[in-house]
């Protein structure tokens, strides 16, 4: 089982993006200050990213194994079907520039810098993909996080970094007694060779979410994923 730290991942910060997403008109008044702020985030800015390749071990109705762990998702379970091989992984913002977004005393600077954030994070996901995609090939894939269903709650954090490791000598995240994670702009996941998209927004039926990437299909779970007659104890 190989673990890879991905720590050399350029941030160019796309401002064009970043001024639709919060609004800045080239005839603003606080472009300047935008740009400037930006600059900062660059010389700052620090996204890094750990990967584990693990096996598939056992399965139940319920839970797949993988490396001596077991995670409780049915749906996780049912989208495992067909793999014998996935990777987990943990991608940050990075704790430089976390810190450096807490430090902003200005109200708009302070929201500003929170999307500056999310964007090294984007970056830090990006890497992840490429870097499997060089190494492994492993071909199309998809993810899921713990937290993003009820079916696969955060309380799956534990198992996910029990097997990456030391991810906050690694990379700088930290998972807090709530499974939230330090920094705030970090994700974790479980990525898997899969034949058809998966999109955890599918089974969800939160309205008005921000993050939704694709339409709730309320007849989903029932088609593919409805639980069988009973639990299976591990």
């Amino acid at each position: 089982m190989e673990t890879q730290i991905l720590k050399d991942i350029p941030f160019n910060a796309d401002i064009d993006f970043l001024k639709r997403r919060l609004r800045i008109r080239e005839n603003s008044p606080s472009l300047s200050r935008f740009l400037t702020l930006i600059d900062e985030a660059k010389l700052i800015a620090r996204p890094r990213a750990m990967v584990r390749t693990v096996y598939i071990e056992d399965r139940s109705e319920e839970a797949v194994k993988v490396a001596g762990k077991w995670f409780r998702s049915r749906v996780l379970t049912v989208n495992l079907r067909l793999a014998h091989r996935i990777f987990l992984y943990v991608a940050t913002c990075g704790v430089e520039l976390d810190e450096w977004a807490r430090s902003q005393k200005d109200v708009l600077m302070a929201f500003w810098s929170e999307a500056v954030k999310e964007a090294a994070l984007r970056k830090a996901i990006k890497a992840v993909g490429s870097h499997l995609e060089e190494r492994y090939h492993p071909g199309r894939t998809s993810q899921q996080n713990p937290g993003s269903l009820e079916d696969f709650p955060l309380a799956e954090q534990e198992a996910l970094f029990n097997l990456l490791g030391d991810t906050r000598a690694a990379v700088g995240v930290t998972l807090l007694p709530s499974m939230m994670m330090s920094p705030t702009h970090s994700v974790s996941g479980i990525i898997f060779p899969t034949t058809e998209d998966f999109q955890s927004c599918l089974l969800c039926p939160r309205e008005k979410c921000p993050g939704r990437r694709a339409p709730y299909d309320p007849t989903l779970y029932d088609r593919k994923y409805s639980n069988p007659k009973g639990t299976i104890d591990l």
